[in-house]
């Protein structure tokens, strides 16, 4: 079984209407090219522009409901190809950063907001998700497990962790920061050490703080009858706007997890109760942290 998952590497066009108007295009462009999935990069509809304090960033959301989103779900339907849209989604008076994904017939299989949000900078002014969530996505090949990560979600092993532990086989990952060498090399680890696949899309260069580098990942290190390792990078694109596919083999992967060590094979959660610890101590107190 293969799975296409396309890459929308876009560079925002500063509005809503724009940014709705150009990602509908590029999701045309993406089943056209023989995509199963289509990926955004972070908070597509705003383009990752947060204001300067919480009253600000709310004018700026959608609800989870909204036109914006619903558009999307009603084009997976159209052209039979699941969607993962994301957004800045006002809730009330809460606001999260969101990925919907909706499925080939236009319902929203899983909605993530991220957990992990950035409270060093604007992202302080933004809600935490509840958790991590793995949905059965129904695709043209068959069903895929599939769970979701948002950008700085990628820096805790315990994200994706928690996705491999609840059955995901993909982790999609919208993306807003430069990616540079040390944190393809997280994506590339996060695969490794879980046997899962990770599509990342990205902002390109021109962007605010971005410059492209989507990538995907298998996980899978080992193959039958080769002595040495193999490289998990699937594709790794430049840093120029465009639609990018990743391709993955999900039959090769999945016999890769079925007989290789990572992941859940030799775990020992039993020896673990300090990761769950609430406590913070130096060297990492930072005075701005948010207790969530």
């Amino acid at each position: 079984m293969k799975l296409t998952v396309a890459l929308l590497q876009l560079k925002s066009t500063g509005s809503l209407g724009g940014n709705l108007e150009k990602g509908l295009a590029a999701c045309v462009r993406a089943k056209v090219l023989g995509g199963d999935i289509a990926l955004f990069p972070e908070m597509w509809s705003c383009g990752y522009n947060l204001g300067e304090s919480r009253e600000a960033i709310l004018r700026g959301g959608v609800g989870a409901d909204s036109r914006f989103v619903s558009l999307f779900g009603q084009l997976a339907k159209e052209v039979g190809m699941a969607i993962a849209i994301t957004y800045l989604e006002a809730d009330g008076s809460r606001l999260f950063n969101t990925m919907s994904l909706f499925d080939r017939n236009g319902h929203e299989a899983l909605r993530y907001r991220k957990v992990h949000t950035c409270d060093f900078d604007r992202e302080q002014y933004l809600d935490a998700g509840d958790g991590f969530g793995v949905v059965d996505l129904d695709t043209a090949g068959g069903a895929v497990k599939v769970g979701a990560m948002i950008c700085y979600d990628r820096e805790f092993p315990e994200s994706a962790r928690i996705l491999m532990l609840k059955g995901s086989e993909l982790i999609l990952v919208p993306n807003a920061c430069p990616m540079e060498l040390n944190r393809l090399s997280q994506l590339r680890a996060r695969a490794f050490e879980n046997m899962v696949g990770i599509a990342t899309a990205n902002y390109p260069m021109g962007s605010p703080d971005c410059n492209g580098h989507s990538s995907a990942f298998d996980g899978v290190a080992y193959v039958p009858g080769r002595t040495e390792s193999r490289d998990t990078c699937i594709l790794e694109a430049p840093a120029e706007e465009g639609v990018y596919l990743a391709h993955f083999d999900l039959a090769m992967m999945r016999a890769y997890r079925s007989s290789e060590v990572h992941g859940n094979a030799y775990r020992r959660p039993s020896r673990y109760q300090v990761i769950t610890a609430e406590r913070v101590e130096e060297p990492f107190v930072r005075a701005g942290r948010v207790k969530r």
